[in-house]
Order: C-alpha cells, then structure tokens, then sequence
C-alpha cells in the first residue's frame, strides 16, 4: 500500500516509519494506523523505527483541519483520536520494541508519540512541548498515560500546563528520553540500535513490556506470577530454547524472534 503522509520500509527485519506531515489530521492518523497493523502482522518485522523528514519531528494535530469543521470540532476530533490512540495500543502491546528518532521538536501528540515508543533518540537539537493547552485542549495521544510514569506527576503537569520546552539534555535528565545524540546523526543511532534488537528474542521483548506496564496496577504477588507465567512460557519458546542452549555451550545465541 502507498501512503501520502508517510512512509514504510521493511529491511532486515527493521521497519522505517518515516513521518512526511508536520501535523496531524484525520487522513494522517488513519495511515498511521495502518502501518502499525502491518508492522504487527508482519514477522519479518522485529524492531520499529519512527522518524521525520520534516523541519519540525511533529507539531501534533493540525488547528486549521480542526477549524474547518465548523461546529463538528469534537466529533473530527474524536474521529482522529480513534486512529491515533489504536495505532498508539497497537505499538505497546506487540512484543517488537518501538524506537522514536526525534531530530526537532515533538509538539502535542507528536511528543506523545515519541514518548510512547519503548525507546526516544533525541538529537541535539530536539525539544519536547506539551502545547495542548495555548490552544485551549487538554492532552491526547497517550501523553498523560507515558508522562507521569517517565518523568513524574510534577513534571508532566509543568509540561502539560504550561507548555514549557523541555530541551534535549533536560529530557534525558529527566528521563523522557534514553539517549541525546550529535544533531544529524539521531536517526543513524535509532538504526544501530534497532539492528541490535532485531536480532534478538523478540517474544521475550514483548513479555518485558507486558511486564512493565502491568506492573503499575499489580500487587507484588500478582506481578511475581506473571513474572513466572511468562517466563515459564519465553524458556519452552524457540528462542527461549536456544538461549539455554547457547549459554550451556558457551556461544552466541541466534535468535529468530519466535516465541
């Protein structure tokens, strides 16, 4: 399938997301979520990387598409929402980890979505802004789910209220990215990275991200049994198979991102 406001390139097992929009609008979303379908259901995929080859990484949604509606605002809204926030669950629930290359400023729910990805490369250059409330919205795209968790209540209300830019360094101080990288060069080490990941036990991946997102709503206990559940489940997979074998015969395993 051919898109129009983004792009998809599938190799060696890494699949490059390339967004082509500044901003967001329905049109747009309903691509996006496509691709995040396709990236679920395809095997061959393994990592997930998403950057942009326009000036801004993203602004968010697009004021002058939603100023066309007339007084139809809140359903075009919830329209874009719908695409948006399933291409957004379907990125966290796949067991291949999503990587964000952000080269400028991530703005709205552009910042959320680079901050949901499971990792962010930030150039040196990159910023992060809330800007949903200088027009008046409150937050969408997941933000008010990933930010609080990253970086803490206080910091994700300074973000989401007041709309302050949070530089690059100030991210990685704070936790909202991984890695700040010479301007340029972000989407170089999103690569180097995803080529790592794709070459290793996607499923176990995958039951990471289970775990970790479910362990803000678990008991001890009841995170511990899904702990053994899944770990249980990684050790008879192929991979899991091959890991054992591997570390018992003293080599470099080779994975083939099968459960």
């Amino acid at each position: 399938m051919s898109y129009e406001h983004l792009s998809l390139e599938i190799n060696n097992s890494i699949a490059h997301i390339t967004l082509k929009r500044i901003a967001m609008h329905t049109p747009y979303m309903k691509e996006l979520l496509d691709v995040a379908l396709r990236c679920d259901e395809n095997d061959d995929v393994r990592a997930i990387v998403i950057s942009s080859d326009q000036k801004l990484f993203c602004a968010g949604g697009d004021l002058a598409y939603l100023a066309e509606s007339g007084g139809n605002t809140a359903t075009k809204l919830k329209e874009m929402t719908v695409y948006l926030h399933s291409a957004v669950s379907l990125f966290n629930r796949m067991d291949k980890p999503t990587i964000a290359a952000v080269h400028s400023m991530a703005a709205g729910a552009g910042m959320s979505l680079a901050a949901q990805c499971d990792f962010v490369i930030a150039g040196e250059k990159a910023g992060f802004m809330g800007s949903y409330t200088a027009a008046g919205l409150s937050p969408d795209g997941s933000s008010t789910y990933f930010l609080p968790r990253l970086i803490g209540d206080r910091r994700a209300k300074e973000m989401l209220i007041t709309n302050r830019k949070v530089s690059a360094q100030e991210a990685l101080d704070w936790g909202l990215v991984n890695q700040v990288v010479e301007a340029g060069t972000e989407l170089e080490a999103a690569m180097t990275l995803a080529k790592q990941l794709a070459q290793g036990p996607t499923a176990s991946f995958g039951s990471v991200k289970q775990l970790i997102a479910a362990s803000s709503t678990e008991s001890l206990e009841s995170q511990m049994a899904l702990e053994a559940e899944l770990i249980g489940e990684n050790s008879v997979g192929t991979d899991g198979q091959e890991g054992i074998r591997a570390f018992v015969e003293k080599r470099k395993a080779e994975f083939k991102g099968k459960q």
